[in-house]
């Protein structure tokens, strides 16, 4: 799994013979990821329209990660992560001591920075974590889309 954000379309290596499927939750990452790609050179690339989430409507088959794990979304565990530090800093600053209130407002400095650029360091930190790492998704008649 790579976040679009970190993803560089020089550092994929041909697919020799395979087809190539880029994926996301949406489908929206995955299209711009392949488009990045054909301009690279690649001469054919697919994703998943709607991404995995109208895959999974659809019926297709989806092929869960080690463990069967059914933990949140990267974006629910981001919410979860931030709310807690800043609940966290906020309890310690009035509690404890002020300076701890640098938490929660650099939370809050990182979730504004994220969304002007849209690049969160939070969500790449959590998407290396071992239980967000997951297979590819599986050969399948279901319809796949050039970007």
């Amino acid at each position: 799994m790579v976040p679009l954000s970190a993803f560089d379309a020089g550092a994929i290596p041909a697919p020799g013979g395979r087809r190539l499927v880029l994926y996301c939750r949406s489908g929206n990452r995955s299209g711009q990821a392949g488009r990045q790609l054909l301009a690279a050179g690649f001469a054919e690339v697919h994703h998943l329209r709607g991404g995995l989430l109208a895959w999974r409507e659809a019926g297709c088959p989806v092929e869960a990660s080690a463990g069967g794990s059914r933990l949140p979304d990267l974006m629910r565990q981001v919410q979860m992560a931030a709310g807690s530090l800043v609940l966290l800093g906020t309890v310690l600053g009035a509690a404890v001591s002020p300076w701890f209130l640098i938490l929660s407002g650099g939370v809050g400095a990182g979730l504004a920075y994220a969304g002007a650029s849209g690049t969160c360091g939070m969500a790449m930190l959590l998407a290396r974590m071992p239980w967000n790492r997951t297979g590819t998704p599986p050969a399948a008649a279901c319809p796949l889309e050039r970007p």
